[in-house]
C-alpha cells in the first residue's frame, strides 16, 4: 500500500509535486475541482496515481480503487482534465452529458470553471457515493480522511509542448 497521510484536503504536497509539470491554469482548475469534492465528502479518502499517461486522483470510502466514486485526471499529452465516475455506467445521467462508452468509467471534460455543471455533477456524485458504499462488503475496510499515494510511475510520458514553445 502507498503512503497515508490523515490530513486529507490540507495534504497537497504530493499532489502539487505531481501536477507541477502542467500549466498554472490547469493546476488551478484541478485544485478547484478537488476542493469541491473534499468540501462535500470530507470523510472520504483521496487515492493518488502519478502514472505514465496521466496524473489521476479519486475519492473512496476505503483505500481501494474499486470503491472509488469520483476522480480527476489530467492527461500528459492531451492535457485534458476529466472529472469522472469510476462506476459511471451504474449511475443515472438524465442529461446525457457523461462521455465514455467503456464498461464502467464515465467522465466530462473540464475546460474552465464557468462551464462546469456543478449542481448536476453534485447530484451525480451523491448517487456515485451511495453506489460506492454499497460495494464495500466489509465495514472494517472503511476509513476516513486519508490522502494516499497509491502509485508513482518511474517513467512518464512527456508533456507535449505547444507550437513554438521551447523544451525545458
Amino acid at each position: 500500500m502507498g503512503k497515508t497521510n490523515s490530513m486529507s484536503k490540507d495534504q497537497t504536497k504530493d499532489l502539487l509535486a505531481f501536477i507541477k509539470p502542467f500549466d498554472k491554469y490547469t493546476q488551478e482548475i484541478v485544485l478547484w475541482l478537488r476542493s469541491i469534492v473534499w468540501d462535500l465528502y470530507p470523510g472520504t479518502n483521496e487515492l493518488i496515481y502519478d502514472n505514465y499517461n496521466a496524473v489521476a486522483f479519486g475519492w473512496s470510502p476505503t483505500d481501494r480503487v474499486g470503491h472509488t466514486f469520483c476522480s480527476i485526471a489530467i492527461g500528459r499529452t492531451s492535457k485534458n482534465i476529466h472529472f469522472g465516475f469510476y462506476w459511471g455506467n451504474e449511475i443515472a445521467d438524465p442529461k446525457k452529458i457523461l462521455l465514455g462508452d467503456g464498461n464502467q468509467y464515465r467522465y466530462i471534460l473540464v475546460k474552465d470553471k464557468k462551464d462546469f455543471p456543478a449542481a448536476y455533477i453534485k447530484k451525480l456524485m451523491k448517487e456515485a457515493y451511495a453506489n460506492s458504499l454499497a460495494k464495500v462488503n466489509d465495514n472494517k475496510l472503511l476509513m476516513e480522511g486519508a490522502t494516499i499515494v497509491k502509485s508513482v510511475s518511474a517513467k512518464k510520458r512527456e508533456l507535449k509542448k505547444k507550437p513554438g514553445e521551447k523544451k525545458k
